[in-house]
């Protein structure tokens, strides 16, 4: 025998259908800045959406975090002058020696 699946039981099934997709996709990205570090003054600090050259200090074997879209670079001088500290790539998560103090955003589409 063949079932045949009305409006109203496939107006059940989606909702289903829709948590089984997402639970297929993997898990959800914690919500929270795209950037975050802990600064010189020990506390953390998070930028939403950054672009271009934002000044930021931190480092010290302190955390920081790229769930940006594009590569963080961190620069030792304000400005994003002077020698390039690290290259954080999306979803790095590390230590930065010695400090930083500003950083350049890739823009991304």
């Amino acid at each position: 025998m063949r079932a045949i699946l009305g409006p109203r039981a496939l107006n059940g099934l989606l909702p289903l259908l829709l948590l089984a997709a997402a639970g297929a996709a993997g898990p959800a990205l914690a919500a929270g800045p795209d950037f975050q570090y802990v600064g010189q003054d020990d506390q953390v600090h998070g930028l939403t959406s950054p672009k271009g050259c934002v000044e930021a200090e931190g480092g010290g074997s302190r955390a920081v975090t790229n769930r940006t879209r594009g590569t963080a670079t961190l620069y030792r001088e304000p400005g994003c002058k002077g020698a390039a500290v690290a290259e954080l790539r999306p979803g790095t998560v590390t230590q930065v020696r010695p400090y930083f103090a500003s950083a350049r955003f890739t823009v991304t589409g």
